[in-house]
């Protein structure tokens, strides 16, 4: 009941707003959010922060541009309803590949493994001009037509985004509760006793890293589709950073939080130019996130919670 009070206005912004809100904020607000909901999986059902979110989304993109359309002539061109599932496995085998690697590691040495694995990626996609056509990338990717609708139109892409975000937070709260989910849940809080049950500590790791790789995947195919281009700018340091802030503003460990911290990372970044000058948005953001890591540790999404635990104990009956 109360996802259906989120989702159905949601479903009514497209007669409500115009193009460039629509488009420039809600639209990119969910594609962040997805991105970044694969980071807020990992961090409360693993208790593992990854910087390699942006790369893993990369490899969903990429794949988006090599196999589809594009300006700059390379690659295999595929009907859309065989490019967007290779897309997703190989963000899945990506993600899980991340989590063989980093399967033994925790606190911040996962935190330095996922950064050092996010940032060779980046170089990768610079340096190689075969696969990702190096520092320029893929331009004029266009998003497909599907029973005669253009996904590049403002109102459906909102829409295949919208429904992306549902599902993925479906999948998310389905996995959790899945035997696969609990035991991803019991490596991270006594991987010993799992062990000692004769259960391997790294299938439920890998599992974790492949089924964030899915999310972020589905963000990085979004995210072509909304800018019509991809390119080593897209993983490099800077989306990193930003994945990592939009989770950790709107909590880093409540999976719905994500979409809070991206909706007020795209407001910021639309209209912070009529704040401050746009060379200092770093510092803005950086005070945003200052406060917010202050004086809500928890992040937005928990001061959500609180208000409405305290509006409910309000309107209950004094005896």
């Amino acid at each position: 009941m109360r996802y259906a009070l989120i989702v159905i206005p949601l479903l009514l912004l497209p007669v409500l707003l115009n193009d460039f809100w629509l488009t420039q904020v809600m639209t990119r607000a969910l594609i962040l959010g997805i991105v970044a909901l694969s980071l807020s999986f990992l961090a409360k059902y693993l208790g593992v922060v990854s910087f390699a979110q942006a790369a893993m989304a990369g490899a969903g993109g990429y794949t988006i541009a090599y196999f589809g359309p594009n300006s700059v002539n390379i690659g295999i061109e595929l009907p859309f309803w065989i490019s967007i599932p290779l897309a997703l496995f190989l963000a899945t085998a990506f993600g899980g590949l991340i989590g063989c690697v980093a399967r033994r590691s925790r606190g911040i040495y996962a935190i330095m493994i996922t950064l050092a694995i996010g940032i060779a990626f980046f170089y990768f996609t610079r340096q190689n001009y075969a696969l990702f056509n190096g520092w320029t990338g893929f331009s004029g990717v266009r998003a497909p037509l599907i029973g005669g609708i253009s996904l590049r139109a403002p109102v459906p892409l909102y829409f295949m985004s919208l429904l992306s975000a549902v599902v993925s937070m479906m999948l998310v709260s389905g996995f959790a509760r899945s035997p696969m989910g609990l035991a991803i849940q019991a490596v991270r809080d006594a991987p010993g006793r799992v062990m000692a049950l004769g259960i391997s500590v790294s299938t439920p790791i890998i599992a974790a890293f492949a089924f964030s790789g899915l999310l972020a995947g589905t963000g990085g195919i979004l995210n072509v589709w909304y800018q019509e281009r991809i390119s080593s700018f897209s993983v490099g340091f800077g989306p990193i950073i930003d994945i990592l802030i939009i989770a950790v503003i709107g909590g880093l460990r409540y999976p719905s939080g994500a979409f809070i911290g991206a909706i007020v990372f795209v407001m910021l970044d639309t209209f912070a130019v009529d704040l401050v000058d746009r060379e200092r948005f770093n510092t803005l953001i950086g005070t945003v996130l200052l406060l917010i890591v202050i004086f809500a540790p928890n992040g937005l999404q928990q001061l959500v919670m609180d208000g409405a635990a305290k509006l409910r104990r309000a309107k209950q009956p004094t005896n």
